[in-house]
């Protein structure tokens, strides 16, 4: 069956954090319907709320869940949870993800007194990781790189980036590279199969640095395509 991307209805598992709330915001900002999901109902319903009143021009609907709830009823979700929990909740849902695509944006990476750095992961990356607790999903890895702070400031209205996009699957790519472009500002630029995803995770470490360096919230521009 072929998804039209404008109708395409969004879950984000952890979405109550600030890259998820920033996500739910601009996509909603482009029509979509939003679900954001959470452990605890009553934060991802306080989190849709904040967003519906804070967004004057809204064109979609947000809306909060729980996780398994958001699972069974997105047609695409976005994982934004935190690495130290990845593993179990991908697994935990499971059946509810089975023949979907679930877009993983998550980036093990740590922090100490000389600052952030690549955390190892056993299967290559944290896409690889959901590919293997959910194998009968399509894991598509994307928006590694966007940042919180500029999907969630009213003041920016188009985001100057690239979203690297990368997946075994042709059709699921392609359809998360358009998806991206929903965003005003936003490219997505198809960047290899998903075992490549390790480097791109770990590339946030290096963006952390650059942009606590220059005060910035520097993204990824490809040049030449």
């Amino acid at each position: 069956m072929t998804i039209n991307v404008e109708e395409i209805v969004i879950g984000i598992l952890g979405g109550t954090g600030d890259q998820g709330k920033g996500l739910a915001r601009r996509f909603a900002m482009a029509g979509h319907s939003v679900i954001i999901g959470s452990r605890n109902e009553e934060r991802a319903k306080t989190a849709a709320d904040e967003i519906a009143q804070e967004t004057l021009d809204i064109q979609g609907r947000v809306e909060g869940r729980t996780n398994h709830d958001t699972a069974r009823y997105a047609q695409i979700v976005i994982a934004t949870v935190p690495w130290e929990g990845h593993g179990e909740l991908l697994t935990s849902l499971a059946s509810e993800l089975a023949g979907k695509i679930v877009i993983d944006c998550v980036n093990p990476i740590g922090f100490d007194a000389r600052g952030a750095y690549a955390l190892p992961v056993a299967e290559g990356s944290a896409a690889q990781q959901a590919a293997a607790v959910l194998p009968e999903s399509t894991v598509v890895g994307a928006f590694h790189h966007v940042s919180a702070k500029l999907l969630l400031d009213p003041g920016v209205a188009e985001i100057d980036l690239d979203v690297l996009v990368l997946g075994d699957d042709r059709e699921a790519t392609d359809l998360v590279q358009a998806l991206a472009a929903r965003i005003p500002g936003v490219r997505g630029i198809y960047a290899g199969r998903l075992r490549n995803a390790g480097q791109i995770e770990a590339l946030t470490a290096n963006l952390v640095s650059v942009n606590r360096r220059y005060k910035a919230h520097a993204g990824l521009r490809i040049t030449d395509v």
